[in-house]
């Protein structure tokens, strides 16, 4: 009788054969336990830049929109760090299904990195503290000015977006180089004294070594061997550039044309004063003067770097996104939930939420036979509305 009790609340949806009462204290608890519990996902991305290419306006705007940060438990509340909601049209719509008096939003961490100068690898500007706090994130968003204004200065003199990407990266390509050099000189004498593992681990650093004075980012760099062991690896050394990157351009014509060394990266277009104003307009304002807000590509390309996906829970009380890796199982998922849902995990009901919005109920979609089960190997996708058994 407890499980039925878990899988009810959890997804906050009715099971077959109706409503469910709670009638034990241990199912009260466990029913406390499985939704006080705070996700376990935090997921940060960094806005870098040069001085005053658009970085700190850029925050402002994607942070104008407040988030209820009692629902992310996870999340740092800091005067730089922004926390904002994942637009996904598909919440709204289940909401509106169940009648829902609650909807959380699967939602990102910006980080607003203070200015980048040439130099900071050696402590220039603020650089120790630049990198100390990029280090810290998941992936970088990198503002570009493309734009030209004669009353906003360059910190180089010169509109020189190539050249811009190329002065930030090598910073952190000069700041991964110090790291890889000292790790690669102690796993030396490591090899010297036959440890375990070393011989190999220094082939890997020995090639990004090379790769990195080459001028590539860590995440650009094929290292041989065992993918497991590579990955271990960049995980110990926490390298800025084997993090995800998306280039944000600022132009003040988002049609115009990129020189190929900027249309080849992982971008997206904004003309961030626009943005700036949008936020200052009512929504009929926004209609009536035609301008669309392109922030929610952002936040979207951004999710998406990370290779995140979203699966929901939907019922009355509360319809949720909840944030996993793409190629999760349904146990892994339901971690997402509470680690309890990983490790009990006895079976799921399964439904794409177009399908059960198409169902028109959840009693439709069972007697359709369209309300799977799925167990532990299931690989979960993008979209699928879940109710766990544990």
């Amino acid at each position: 009788m407890l499980n039925s009790h878990l899988s009810f609340f959890t997804a906050d949806a009715p099971p077959a054969g109706g409503t469910t009462v709670v009638k034990n204290l241990t199912s009260i608890i466990q029913y406390l336990v499985s939704n006080l519990s705070p996700p376990p996902m935090s997921l940060r991305v960094g806005i870098v830049g040069l001085p005053n290419v658009g970085k700190s306006t850029l925050f402002k705007a994607l942070t104008r929109k407040a988030v209820d940060i009692n629902n992310y438990p996870f999340c740092t509340i800091e005067p730089n760090v922004g926390i904002v909601s994942v637009p996904d049209h598909r919440l709204d719509v289940l909401a509106a299904f169940s009648k829902t008096e609650k909807i959380v939003p699967a939602v990102v961490e910006f980080v607003d990195i203070a200015g980048l100068v040439k130099g900071a690898s050696e402590g220039e500007g603020l650089g120790n503290k630049f990198l100390a706090n990029i280090r810290e994130t998941d992936a970088i968003v990198q503002v570009v000015r493309v734009f030209e204004n004669p009353n906003i200065s360059h910190v180089h003199n010169i509109i020189d977006p190539v050249n811009d990407v190329d002065v930030i990266n090598t910073e952190l390509i000069l700041a991964d180089l110090e790291t890889v050099t000292k790790r690669r000189d102690k796993v030396a004498k490591e090899v010297r004294a036959n440890r375990k593992g070393a011989a190999e681990e220094i082939v890997l650093l020995e090639v990004l070594l090379s790769g990195l004075e080459s001028g590539k980012l860590a995440g650009e760099i094929v290292l041989p061997g065992n993918p497991d062991d590579a990955r271990k690896l960049l995980k110990e050394l926490s390298l800025l550039t084997a993090k995800p990157f998306l280039y944000v351009y600022n132009m003040s014509d988002r049609e115009s044309s990129l020189p190929e060394a900027l249309a080849s990266r992982a971008h997206v277009c904004l003309d961030i004063k626009i943005e700036e104003e949008l936020n200052e307009m009512t929504i009929e304002e926004q209609e009536e003067f035609g301008i669309v807000s392109h922030l929610p590509e952002l936040i979207r390309e951004a999710y998406s770097l990370l290779g995140l996906m979203t699966f929901f829970t939907t019922g009355e009380q509360e319809t949720r996104a909840w944030t996993i890796l793409r190629g999760s199982t349904a146990p892994q998922a339901g971690a997402a939930i509470h680690s309890d849902f990983e490790e009990k995990f006895i079976r799921a009901e399964v439904i794409f939420w177009e399908k059960l919005i198409e169902a028109g109920s959840w009693a439709a979609a069972r007697d359709q036979g369209i309300l799977r089960l799925e167990g532990k190997d299931y690989i979960v996708q993008d979209g699928d509305v879940m109710i766990f058994k544990v």
